[in-house]
């Protein structure tokens, strides 16, 4: 069943998708922190479980994020809402018809 997202939705996905990308961003650092802080390890071990921790994330970064169009914005949202980066308070600012078809979405 072709899901379309409905203009409002569409619009608010605009200010949503800066939020999350923000929370994430917010994720990654606080990850490589706590790597960064951990002396237990050497300085090169710490340098290089941080650079594998930004090759990794950006490629979650570049899967939810890059592909910003209309055609995919209800698969944008299922995969924001997934990692946990869209609170209930924004979920809900949706629509109904977008929130049952992100939940369709994030099934498939």
């Amino acid at each position: 069943m072709p899901w379309k997202i409905k203009e409002a939705d569409w619009k608010l996905l605009s200010q949503l998708r800066i939020n999350a990308l923000e929370r994430l961003c917010l994720r990654i650092l606080s990850e490589i922190e706590h790597i960064n802080t951990n002396h237990a390890i050497s300085a090169h071990q710490r340098y290089a479980e941080i650079y594998q921790v930004i090759q990794c994330r950006d490629k979650e970064i570049a899967q939810t994020f890059d592909d910003h169009r209309r055609s995919t914005a209800l698969n944008e949202l299922a995969a924001i809402q997934s990692q946990g980066l869209l609170p209930p308070e924004e979920f809900q600012s949706l629509s109904q018809e977008t929130r049952d078809a992100i939940s369709w979405v994030g099934r498939v």
